[in-house]
């Protein structure tokens, strides 16, 4: 029955128990009340009294959903649209929306100091499970608040959830159109692209060899392609919305949910080789394990070895090696949107296959899927709390948060190595550094100012904050700057007769100056500017 019939019955429910406490008759009542209540627990338990239904929901069906979960928990949640550059709401071929729901303390604004996190399900549209998921997940993260859980309050106080249940509302109606066949499956290709047959997943723009380009030459290795850029590609109007949103966002961790498999697949998913199967490890490469594990080991069966592998042949037997996967090592993706959020942004994205069938029987969501999932989803999203987090500032009294500064980190757990992945902080100065337990160098260095570094203790507990570690940078010294911008207008001819007219305590020092800023001009981001016109 649907939500008009769920009101009423729980209506009639509630009135005959109210009617029942005014019998003089104690124990009668207490039977009679018994009686009742046992006989429709299976209903109150479903959810089915607050008027959601667990089923298939079409595109109002989500919106509508959505809305009454914002109606119930207002103070905590907020419903939006995906925009586009000119303000205007963004709209798919078939012109539905990318709707999204927030949960924070303070919804509809970034708060300082408090990480982002997102999840994205049916960006293949006939890729299903994980579109009913995230709006299971949506009202339940609204009841538990109401009714006080302890655990899931902190977490909505403390981080800020954006939920899309549907990245791809046009390629999800074309596969519920497709009758299924006479094994009750549907058709595994109908709909996995938008309405224009552009599939989401290929459709992001190509981050990966300019990143594997740069480390051959030292040069960048984070946010390498800017928002102008990436908007100047070829893109579906459903990518080109998203790709704004992940920029003006500062978000931190997040998942996009498939279908087809059952696994937690983590970057780089395109390979280094151009092979087709090779894995492909990011400098985060243990972060990301963890991170993969953290949903896998957590989910009912995902890294159970007595699951039998979706293809039946063996080959892609994930159970095995703990129901995680290298995404290139298990097969080579170009233009992916797990690599784009992690590569253009600070954002620390990974790829959850959460079933064989893409689009099962209604009757399979709340029976095997939500069971499977409920705990996986809510403790992946504890995990935007690991590792460090602070502000970067100004030193002094006023101490202003500075926005784009630079955390390195170098990895002094076991053999020393560099991290070379930095993030940057975000408007008000803020970033947040995803890490694994062991011990760090991490180093704040910003455009004018003296850099910072501090070792740094990682060890997570479970439903907690991130460590906070705060950073104040001293101005250069003026003729520091001087420097910088003398040795920028020298010519190779100029610097040869420089050093030649040093004595050697004017050349000891000069030196002692350019390894000090020598730092900052390797930072300078030279193919980001070639792909810009006006460069």
């Amino acid at each position: 029955f649907g939500k008009e019939e769920a009101e009423f019955l729980c209506f009639h429910i509630f009135f005959l128990i109210w009617v029942n406490t005014q019998n003089k008759s104690i124990g009668f009542n207490i039977m009679k009340i018994a009686v009742v209540f046992l006989a429709f627990v299976p209903i109150i338990f479903s959810g089915r009294c607050t008027g959601f239904e667990v089923k298939h929901h079409n595109f109002k069906g989500i919106v509508d959903t959505l809305n009454e979960v914002h109606n119930k928990c207002p103070d905590i949640t907020k419903v939006y649209e995906l925009k586009e550059e000119d303000g205007s709401v963004g709209e798919t071929p078939k012109n539905n929306r990318l709707t999204v729901i927030e949960f924070a303390k303070n919804p509809g604004k970034h708060t300082k100091g408090v990480p982002e996190f997102k999840y994205v399900g049916n960006m293949h549209g006939n890729e299903v499970v994980g579109r009913e998921m995230l709006l299971i997940l949506a009202v339940k993260l609204c009841d538990e608040y109401k009714n006080g859980n302890t655990s899931i309050r902190f977490l909505i106080d403390n981080t800020r959830i954006h939920i899309m249940p549907s990245m791809n509302p046009d390629g999800w109606q074309l596969a519920d159109e497709k009758p299924r066949d006479g094994n009750g499956k549907k058709n595994w290709l109908i709909g996995r692209a938008n309405a224009n047959n552009i599939d989401l997943n290929r459709n992001f723009p190509e981050v990966d060899k300019i990143i594997y380009s740069n480390e051959a030459k030292h040069a960048a290795n984070n946010h390498i392609m800017k928002e102008k850029v990436a908007l100047k590609t070829k893109l579906a109007p459903e990518t080109r919305l998203v790709i704004m949103w992940i920029y003006d966002h500062p978000f931190v961790l997040s998942a996009n949910l498939h279908g087809g498999d059952l696994v937690a697949n983590y970057p780089y998913d395109e390979s280094r080789s151009g092979a087709q199967q090779a894995y492909s490890a990011s400098p985060d490469d243990g972060t990301f394990r963890y991170l993969a594990e953290s949903y896998a080991l957590t989910h009912k069966t995902m890294a159970d070895p007595s699951h039998p592998p979706c293809d039946m042949t063996g080959d892609d037997n994930f159970a095995a090696q703990g129901g995680i996967t290298n995404g290139a090592k298990w097969y080579s993706v170009q233009g992916g949107m797990q690599d784009f959020n992690y590569l253009a942004t600070n954002d620390f994205e990974i790829t959850i296959e959460m079933g064989c069938d893409k689009f099962p029987p209604a009757s399979d969501l709340e029976t095997k899927y939500w069971p499977e999932n409920k705990d996986a989803l809510v403790n992946y999203m504890w995990q935007v709390h690991i590792g460090i987090r602070g502000f970067v500032r100004q030193a002094g009294k006023d101490g202003k948060g500075l926005a784009n500064a630079s955390i390195h980190v170098t990895n002094l757990t076991g053999t020393p190595k560099e991290i070379n992945h930095d993030i940057t902080t975000a408007h008000d100065g803020d970033y947040w550094r995803l890490l694994i337990d062991g011990v760090y160098d991490v180093k704040a260095s910003a455009d004018g100012y003296e850099p910072v570094t501090k070792r740094v203790t990682v060890k997570n507990q479970e439903h907690s904050l991130a460590q906070s570690v705060d950073f104040e940078l001293k101005p250069l010294a003026a003729d520091k700057e001087e420097v910088k911008q003398s040795l920028s207008d020298l010519s190779e001819n100029d610097v040869d007769q420089e050093i030649q007219d040093m004595s050697d305590e004017e050349l000891e020092r000069a030196l002692e100056e350019v390894m000090e800023i020598r730092e900052e001009l390797n930072k300078f981001d030279w193919l980001r500017y070639l792909q810009e016109d006006e460069y």
